[in-house]
């Protein structure tokens, strides 16, 4: 699989993991950059023309997840470091918490419950994706945006959201 930054040794992996710890580092964000298996070129096996993305926003709380509770990290940690601390930094004042005024935008998910990554189960469009077979832990079971319930069957609602300006 190919990314940017390409994933590296265990190691490293620890590493970040330590700056997420002692705040050198102070979140965790994805840009999702999906792929068709064309456009991996997997004919020709030539990783300087392959895309570069691996598609996981469905499954990116649970691999997080997953691997931040093996190291013994808090389900709020991992709260803020992918809703909060994101939203600030994108100068968005009413997501990422839950306080009055805030949007509500809220998943239940049940933490302890295991799943197996399967990529036809995915609902991206392009359903390929580096977790097939994986276990992970923690099941979103329900979405909640602006405190309406997200239908993933019915129609999609949202609205671009851009930095405030000053």
């Amino acid at each position: 699989f190919k990314c940017c930054p390409p994933i590296r040794e265990g190691a490293n992996q620890d590493e970040l993991w330590a700056g997420l710890a002692d705040g050198t580092l102070d979140m965790i964000v994805s840009d999702h950059s999906p792929s068709t298996i064309d456009l991996k070129h997997l004919e020709s096996g030539d990783f300087g023309v392959a895309w570069g993305g691996v598609a996981s926003v469905q499954v990116s709380l649970a691999a997080i997840w997953t691997a931040a509770r093996e190291r013994g990290f808090s389900l709020g940690q991992v709260s803020h470091w992918m809703s909060q601390a994101p939203a600030a930094q994108a100068g968005l004042p009413h997501k990422g918490n839950l306080v009055v005024g805030a949007d509500a935008d809220l998943i239940a998910f049940a933490a302890d419950e295991s799943f197996v990554v399967n990529a036809s189960d995915l609902q991206h469009k392009n359903a390929i994706t580096a977790y097939a077979g994986k276990e992970l832990t923690g099941v979103v079971r329900q979405t909640w945006v602006r405190g309406r319930r997200v239908d993933i069957h019915g129609d999609p609602h949202g609205e671009l959201l851009t930095r405030p300006t000053a």
